[in-house]
């Protein structure tokens, strides 16, 4: 858990070229995968660190064909911002867990999708 609140931050800038990019992109990366042992260990997240880093890598994948710089600065300030927000534990177990859908508190289906379905499955 981090010391002072700001220990994580980092001083938002653009991008001077794709390579540049690159490279702040990959700093972001492997600083979220150095520090899945410790997410898992401050959110008791029940799963392996093995699935909590699969995780991570398709959060990045997701965006991978990404060309604009000013989209590419603009992900890249949001993961640092979460990732301050995780590491600060300022997030609850349930923020982590949204992103492991099939082992999440309420499942896929949280509500109905209709209030006939759910008068229907006996839910109130």
């Amino acid at each position: 858990m981090a010391i002072t609140p700001t220990q994580f931050a980092i001083t938002t800038r653009q991008s001077l070229n794709a390579a540049d990019a690159k490279r702040r992109v990959l700093a972001t990366y492997r600083s979220w995968l150095r520090a899945a042992p410790e997410i898992q260990t401050m959110y008791s997240v029940p799963k392996p660190v093995s699935t909590i880093r699969t995780r991570i890598r398709q959060e990045f994948e997701r965006n991978r064909f990404v060309n604009k710089l000013s989209v590419i600065d603009v992900l890249i300030f949001r993961s640092h911002a979460d990732y301050q927000e995780t590491m600060n534990f300022w997030r609850q177990t349930t923020h982590i867990m949204s992103y492991f859908k099939e082992e999440n508190f309420r499942g896929e289906r949280a509500l109905p999708s209709s209030f006939m379905a759910g008068f229907l499955e006996g839910r109130n």
